[in-house]
Parts: structure tokens; sequence; C-alpha cells
């Protein structure tokens, strides 16, 4: 039977301060970036045998609303992903944002003068984000065999969805590495049904609880994410490989965000995510 710390797939412990230094930093750059901001876009809307000036020219005011969402959607998202792989540790709710246009000002508009079917629209537009609720679409529950640990211990992750859907598993240390759990090189299939039970690792994996070689204090505090889809995504680029596992350093912050891009992507219905903490103390 094969057995893993972990330590080894870098479920890496660290220090209480470092792990509350990073969570108010990130509150309070998550806070900065709630601001609702001003955005230029261009639409247009070409006209046809059928259509009317009035329909094309709402087309095209609409084309414009919806470049200008698009484009404060992607100010929010950048405000987010900026910082380090350590975010994952925190809700991943910011990865729902969408955008509500609460003022719009018309720059320019009129045919165009080299295709006089095609209406184009200028504008600036005051945009807020907002968080959709996710009332009706998929839910996950994440538990531990055992919160708080001690050097050695053996633990397991337990897992339940709503719905029929695609999960990733993360460990995540405060120094900012990750790890992708499931799927792993060995079981690639990630798919659950809905309402099923399941566990990690498989009978013939154990993991262990293992404190770093140099970690002073007495107790490490780290944590375990959950991500479902509804359909199967390809959430985040490769990592480097470790044993069974994709590995990212604190150095790689283009994971973190890239999952929030993708997850953007999605409707707010279709992913969801659950986070539980875990403790480890010195024996």
């Amino acid at each position: 039977m094969k057995q893993f710390s972990f330590k080894n797939f870098l479920l890496l412990t660290s220090s209480l301060f470092l792990f509350a230094f990073v969570a108010l930093f990130l509150m309070s750059f998550s806070y900065a970036s709630e601001k609702s901001v001003w955005v230029e876009a261009t639409g247009e809307a070409y006209m046809s045998e059928i259509d009317t000036p009035k329909e094309v020219i709402a087309r095209a005011k609409a084309d414009a609303q919806r470049k200008a969402i698009e484009q404060a959607v992607g100010v929010f998202l950048k405000s987010h992903t900026i910082v380090s792989n350590s975010q994952l540790a925190e809700d991943l709710i910011y990865a729902s944002v969408r955008g509500k246009i609460n003022k719009v000002e018309i720059i320019k508009e009129g045919w165009d003068e080299k295709d006089r079917n095609i209406y184009k629209v200028s504008l600036r537009a005051f945009v807020e984000p907002i968080y959709p609720e996710k009332e009706h679409g998929l839910s996950v529950k994440l538990s531990l065999s055992k919160a708080d640990l001690k050097e050695g211990d053996e633990v397991k992750i337990f897992y339940q969805a709503n719905k029929d859907c695609y999960v990733y598993i993360f460990s995540i240390a405060a120094d900012g590495s990750v790890t992708l759990l499931l799927p792993n090189s060995i079981m690639k299939d990630n798919f659950i049904r809905g309402q099923e039970i399941y566990s990690f690792p498989s009978e013939s994996i154990k993991l262990r609880a293992m404190l770093l070689p140099d970690f002073n204090g007495n107790v490490a505090e780290e944590s375990i994410k959950i991500i479902a889809t509804k359909k199967k995504e390809n959430l985040i680029s490769l990592g480097f490989q470790e044993g069974m596992f994709q590995v990212y350093d604190a150095k790689s912050t283009g994971m973190i965000s890239d999952l929030i891009r993708r997850l953007n992507q999605l409707e707010p219905d279709e992913w969801t995510e659950a986070t539980v903490v875990y403790r480890i103390k010195k024996k």
C-alpha cells in the first residue's frame, strides 16, 4: 500500500502568521477592487433588407453595451488575479462577477461612411460589479476525516454534489503552493454522480499529515478546495509533475489567473466551490 505525506505532495504546512497576513492582504485588495468603472466601447449592427433603421440602431447600442460590460468585467477580474495562488484558499465568489450598466454617455453614433448598411455606436458606460446568486445551480459539500491532526495522522477527503458534475480538488499551502489532487495522472476520471458520497484518496493510497522540517510553531493551518463544474473543463494550464499530481509553486501566479478567467466564462449556476480548513499539531 502506497503512503504519501502531505509534505511530499505539497500539502505543505506554514505558520498561522503568514496565513493571517495573506488573508488580510487579499481581503483589503478585494475591497479596493469593488468599485464601479468607466469604460469605452464601440458596437455596430448591419441592416438587412427586412430590418428597419430603428431596429439596427437598437442592436448597435446593445452591442456596444455588451462590449462595455465585457471590458469592465475584465477590469474587475484583473484586479483580483495579480496576487499569489494563495487566493485559492479564499472564496472564489468574485469569479462569478458580472457587470451592470448604471449610466451611458454616447460619444459618437451614425451610419458608417464606407458601408451605409452598418450603424456604429461609440459610448462610455459606468459599470457596477455584481455577483449573481447560485440558488438553483450546483452545490458541493466537502469534509475531512479529521480537521485537527497530529503529525503522522492519516486523513481522507469526503465530498458530495447535488447533481452529476466534474470535480477538481486542490490542496493549498499558505506559501502559495498549490497541488491539484484530483484529477491526477492515475485517477483521470473526475466525474461524480449527484447525491453520492465520494472519498479521496483510494484505499491503496494513504495521506498523512506532516510538518515541514523547519516549521517552528506548534500548529500549522492549511486548506483543501473543491471546484465542481457541470461539464468537463480544462480549468488550468499544466504545472510541473510531482509524482501523481500537478504542482504549482508560489511563483506560478498565472495558475490562479487562468482558473478565474475560465470560471468567469461559465454561467454562475454551472460551477460551485467549497473549502475546508485543517490544522496540524506537533506531536
